[in-house]
């Protein structure tokens, strides 16, 4: 077995066990969401403040309580479609506090073009999920693209304990956006795709009407 792979199996069993006391405490999933909610808060004021290392540390205890709501639901059979949507609701509260906190730190530090990264950084987030969300009006599903949540939350967290917040915002500004044209693109590849089948097929049911005709 890898290390890796003992590092993964350890976590996951850690993570059962919270989960499985937090079933037992039967305290509701989407309390723990808004509790994820409130902790990024306290981490975007560290940001605020240029306390990065510290709010390193709180965004992993917020990404603990990311992880285990679902499961939390799951385990206490109270999986409901409001919970799904209050929890991606809060994701993107979460997500753009901690950008916020970064964009009052150098508004503080008097470093403009680095508001402006951060700006571009939050509309990556923003878009993101929106090119999702829009795209699965149109399509069944569009999860491609390799800036996804948890990849943006690990970025934050490496930026943050490492005091390398700027190459981070570099990373999410430009692989972000890269993502939201990738899903722009695969979605036009499926609804034309899906257009295709559709006149295909209204045309075999109208070679059929006419086959139909013609025998009568």
């Amino acid at each position: 077995m890898t290390v890796t792979r003992v590092i993964g199996v350890s976590c996951n069993y850690v993570i059962r066990l919270i989960v499985r006391g937090l079933a037992l405490s039967r305290i509701h999933p989407n309390v723990l969401t808004f509790l994820g909610l409130l902790i990024n808060v306290w981490a975007a004021v560290l940001l605020a403040v240029g306390s990065f290392r510290s709010a390193g540390f709180v965004i992993i205890g917020a990404g603990l309580f990311d992880m285990v709501d679902g499961r939390v639901a799951r385990e206490t059979n109270q999986v409901t479609r409001f919970g799904g949507f209050f929890d991606s609701v809060l994701d993107r509260y979460s997500d753009l506090g901690l950008l916020m906190g970064l964009l009052v730190w150098y508004g503080t530090i008097n470093r403009p073009f680095y508001v402006v990264l951060t700006a571009l950084a939050m509309t990556a987030c923003v878009m993101i999920s929106y090119a999702r969300a829009r795209a699965e009006n149109t399509i069944p599903t569009c999860k491609v693209g390799f800036l996804e949540r948890p990849e943006r939350v690990v970025l934050m967290i490496i930026g943050a304990l490492f005091d390398r917040m700027a190459p981070v915002l570099w990373v999410i500004a430009v692989l972000g956006n890269l993502t939201v044209v990738h899903r722009m693109i695969f979605t036009f590849q499926e609804a034309k795709r899906l257009e295709d089948a559709q006149l295909t097929l209204e045309e075999a049911k109208q070679n059929r009407s006419a086959r139909a005709a013609t025998k009568v």
